[in-house]
């Protein structure tokens, strides 16, 4: 039987050596080969996509990125490996976790349980991204794309808009743009918070808009377009949004 690829990611060094030790108590009825470890989601994401790893034991809990958002980015990988999440008990996430058909384990982590999953996972494609973003608890902090099959993060704070175009949606911060493949409106549903919609094709960082400036149109009906901060180009505002979005340059330099 050939060796199963396992890459571990847990912030906590002593919960990686309790998985290499369980991993080698079942190696006579599963055989294993550790691809990689990382402490933290940044550097997982770093390191998986060269690991040639199968299967990917995620903490859930980790800093900067969690193990969540971690497996919505592996996902635009073309070999993207079976993921079985780890957390400690957690209501939220179990009750996520089974309402969206997620695999996990449970610390402490047991052999049995913990063989059950890679067998099922050795068998598994990666995840649904739809079923990743239900299960998670807020936002992600950044967007990825691909490039020459890596994957090169976005921070969600330097986005200062979303165009939808075609297809695509492309976001631009003030270094350039990139194309994802997020739908409007669910970017409109997760960034609720930061971002309005201006048009019904875009939508912007609240905090990036610094003025109104005049488009078009007669006295009683005039145009608007958003001014924003370090970007030239102007992005007209639909007259259905004007009201909503009129007040929202001040708020945004609270």
């Amino acid at each position: 039987m050939n060796a199963l690829a396992v890459f571990i990611a847990d912030d906590e060094a002593p919960a990686r050596e309790r998985i290499k030790e369980l991993l080698a108590d079942i190696a006579p009825e599963l055989p294993t080969r550790i691809a990689g470890e990382a402490g933290n989601g940044l550097d997982a994401l770093e390191q998986v996509p060269g690991s040639g790893a199968r299967v990917l034991l995620l903490d859930i809990a980790m800093p900067g990125m969690d193990g969540l958002e971690l497996a919505r980015h592996l996902g635009a990988l073309e070999n993207a490996p079976a993921i079985v999440f780890v957390t400690a008990h957690d209501e939220h996430a179990v009750e996520a976790f089974e309402l969206n058909a997620l695999d996990y384990l449970m610390k402490p982590v047991r052999a049995a349980r913990l063989a059950a999953a890679l067998r099922k996972a050795a068998d598994a494609p990666a995840p649904d991204a739809e079923r990743l973003a239900r299960a998670a608890r807020g936002p992600r902090q950044y967007f990825s794309v691909t490039e020459r099959s890596r994957i090169v993060l976005v921070p969600v704070r330097d986005v200062v808009y979303f165009k939808a175009e075609l297809k695509y949606v492309t976001l631009r911060t003030q270094a350039g743009e990139h194309l994802i493949e997020d739908s409007l409106v669910a970017l409109e549903r997760e960034f609720a918070q930061d971002y309005v919609r201006i048009h019904r094709n875009c939508l912007v960082a609240r905090n990036a808009m610094r003025s109104f400036e005049r488009a078009g149109g007669d006295d009683d009906d005039p145009h608007w377009n958003v001014v924003l901060d370090g970007i030239p180009e102007r992005l007209p505002v639909s007259r259905r949004q004007w009201p909503l979005v009129k007040g929202l340059v001040n708020l945004g330099r609270e």
